[in-house]
């Protein structure tokens, strides 16, 4: 055939990849027990060659999750020896420093063999619900607080699951029906790609990945380096505070553009926390290359060539937290890291970078029970909310979106089935976002209450309570986060608190900055901001 032929050729089958991955993804969602999987979308999943370096993702799943799990990989074939790899296994791990950076991810590949012949790896990765100790919260003192640690070890071996590995789990987990059931729907997820990628090799006559991941790699590697040479050359710094646990916590970067890539330095970040908002640095890289790709090359596909552009370094602090320091909340330090990275592009890119938005999570780990004398129902529920993305150069933010993670709204509907509470609101919330040429995006109130005989205690996770989202180009910052009970009682953002029998948990989120000077934008968006009411009439 001729190079031509041969190129078009293997464009269909990179496409083709791309669909296997695709359904690999949406075998998890269809069986996933946990409602932040099956409802939210926080997984991964994708498809690697030989050496364990990754083809393609699933566009399904969190930056977070994908980019952890392209280095994770890496760490399974350096524990696994070749000769102990066979048809049928599955291999597993929660090892923070290892896989997505907590306890509460578990990550799983798959070798995928074409006869007796090795041709790639399928791995995927999932938030299940528990994983025991304290429970889903900022309030360990290290990681052996924070919950079972998996090392890397097979779960299954040459088709028969790990029993063993099965009753420590269970023992150790306060809700094992459904982390189990997520542990063999993480695999069924990595066998449908592997049924599927053996179809492609049988129907296309191609013995193995080899020629395919070539053509993947210099692709890819070629346009992104041209995009990098269309960059100005040069170091931009930026700093941001976020609320920390108990006391602010600044980060801080430095970009560096030069001719081979692009580094990031978080020198000058704070130094470990003793709390659990710790983020090991394979978390840290993951955030800070997608914020990277977010403007330098955002069409280009995702994949072992195209991160490999982009490096980061950091000396051991908050960021780069070693073992065993407390990492339960990495997300919440972890989702500023794109903020903090634009915020320094945006000195080398003046006028294209977004403002700063909510950014983390407002995720909400809820444990109901009944009150003594009572008969109920014993519940863990985990809640997913937003608040609003920071205005972009030539739109209003996006409003209760998740930004950085991606990961989709839960409805009320599939939170209250999985334990005993009402959501009597959850809406946008006025006048939170920040004021511009283009207004931020609106963050959300919601309001919780256990039902009669029960109560719940509630492990906060939020920030920009104290440090709201700073505007771009002289737009206003986005309204702080606030927490609540319906009383007026003031909650800490961040630790395990009670909410008792009769009262509801009032959560409103942050807003989005504004990018623009306000006396900028035009007056019919201002009459529609009003008429929808996401901002308030002046008097």
């Amino acid at each position: 055939m001729s190079d031509a032929t041969t190129d078009i050729r293997l464009q269909v089958m990179w496409n083709r990849l791309i669909s296997v991955v695709e359904e690999q993804a949406m075998t998890l969602l269809r069986t996933a027990f946990s409602t932040s999987v099956r409802e939210a979308g926080d997984l991964s999943a994708g498809v690697f060659d030989a050496q364990g370096r990754m083809l393609a993702q699933a566009v399904t799943g969190t930056p977070g999750h994908v980019n952890t799990m392209a280095e994770a990989v890496g760490h399974f074939l350096a524990a696994i020896p070749r000769d102990q790899i066979y048809p049928g296994d599955t291999y597993v791990t929660n090892d923070p420093w290892l896989g997505t950076g907590h306890l509460h991810d578990i990550t799983m590949v798959t070798p995928s063999f074409q006869e007796e012949h090795l041709v790639g790896f399928f791995a995927c990765t999932a938030h299940v619900v528990d994983v025991g100790g304290r429970g889903f919260g900022a309030d360990g003192k290290s990681v052996y607080e924070e919950g079972i640690q998996i090392p890397i070890m097979k779960f299954a071996e040459k088709g028969v699951v790990n029993a063993t590995l099965i009753k420590l789990i269970e023992a150790n987990v306060r809700e094992p029906g459904q982390v189990v059931g997520d542990f063999y729907s993480l695999a069924a997820c990595n066998d449908v790609g592997h049924k599927r990628l053996i179809e492609m090799l049988a129907e296309t006559g191609m013995a193995d990945l080899d020629d395919l991941a070539r053509f993947i790699f210099d692709r890819t590697r070629a346009a992104t380096e041209d995009r990098i040479a269309g960059l100005p050359r040069g170091r931009w710094t930026n700093v941001l505070d976020t609320d920390g646990y108990d006391s602010p916590v600044q980060l801080a970067c430095a970009v560096e553009i030069g001719a081979g890539g692009v580094n990031v330095d978080f020198d000058g970040s704070a130094g470990v926390s003793r709390w659990g908002i710790n983020v090991p640095v394979i978390y840290t890289k993951a955030y800070a290359s997608y914020a990277l790709k977010c403007v330098i090359a955002p069409d280009i596909p995702n994949n072992w060539a195209s991160l490999q552009a982009f490096s980061i370094t950091s000396p051991e602090n908050i960021v780069n937290a070693p073992r065993p320091a407390p990492v339960s909340l990495r997300h919440v330090i972890g989702h500023m890291i794109p903020d903090l990275v634009l915020g320094a592009l945006a000195k080398a890119l003046p006028g294209r970078i977004l403002a700063e938005g909510a950014a983390a999570l407002w995720n909400i780990h809820m444990s109901v029970r009944p009150l003594p004398g009572h008969v109920g129902r014993r519940a863990e529920i985990l809640m997913f909310n937003s608040g609003g993305m920071g205005a972009r150069p030539e739109a209003d933010g996006l409003s209760a979106t998740a930004f950085p993670s991606g990961v989709m709204t839960m409805p009320v509907e599939a939170t209250e089935q999985t334990g005993p509470i009402v959501i009597w609101r959850k809406e946008l919330r006025e006048g939170s976002g920040g004021d511009g040429q283009y207004r931020g995006g609106l963050g959300q109130v919601i309001e919780i209450e256990a039902l009669p005989g029960h109560s719940f205690d509630f492990s906060a996770m939020f920030d920009r309570i104290g440090t709201p989202a700073r505007g771009r180009d002289g737009g206003a910052p986005g309204a702080p986060g606030r927490v609540t009970l319906d009383d007026g009682s003031v909650m800490r953002p961040k630790g395990w608190q009670n909410v008792p029998e009769g009262r509801r948990l009032i959560l409103e989120a942050p807003g989005g900055g504004g990018f623009g000077a306000p006396e900028k934008r035009d007056e019919l968006a201002r009459e529609t901001d009003l008429r929808r009411g996401y901002v308030k009439a002046k008097t």
